[in-house]
């Protein structure tokens, strides 16, 4: 998880707000979206897998000056390419105070913790279309395959959209 919280911290230390709210053209989503997306989903996982209270809040948003408080999830491409973050550094100050919680918390659970299943099947239909009821076991989802999906693995899928809208302002890829 370390590893992949140092690819965001370097995405965002190397970006300015014009080019996390840069729009290629429509539909293409700005970086603005993808970051406040995982941060948020981040956030609301941990939260709900047990990491304790989100750090997200309304006054927060406001701070950050988000267009669209929202982390997107149940909305349209066309409704969200209009996110923009007003508050570069709000926003990076909330999605380290995102990663640092969700690392101190990861370092407090055990074997037992990680194996609980959290989500038996038959999944409700938010979960049964997704990726993570793929990886669940026979029995369920651990809390393990919840971390591993809903954080690591959603936090890489949004890293690659993050390194395309970085190649569309004229900046590097993170990583070779």
């Amino acid at each position: 998880m370390r590893a992949l919280h140092s690819l965001w911290e370097d995405a965002v230390a190397s970006m300015t707000v014009e080019q996390v709210n840069h729009v290629e053209r429509k539909p293409v989503l700005p970086i603005a979206f993808s970051l406040f997306h995982m941060a948020q989903i981040e956030d609301g996982s941990a939260t709900m897998l047990g990491a304790g209270d989100l750090v997200y809040d309304d006054a927060l948003g406001k701070r950050m000056g988000l267009a669209i408080p929202d982390h997107g999830k149940h909305k349209t491409v066309d409704e969200m390419v209009e996110q923009r973050i007003g508050d570069y550094d709000v926003y990076c100050d909330y999605q380290s105070r995102v990663f640092a919680r969700t690392e101190a918390w990861l370092g407090t659970l055990d074997q037992a913790a990680l194996d609980e299943v959290i989500v038996q099947r038959p999944f409700p239909p938010q979960i049964a279309s997704t990726f993570s009821a793929r990886v669940a076991g026979e029995a369920g989802m651990t809390r393990s395959d919840a971390i591993e999906c809903w954080i690591y693995q959603h936090g890489l899928r949004h890293m690659g959209e993050v390194e395309h809208g970085r190649a569309l302002v004229g900046l590097q890829g993170m990583t070779s």
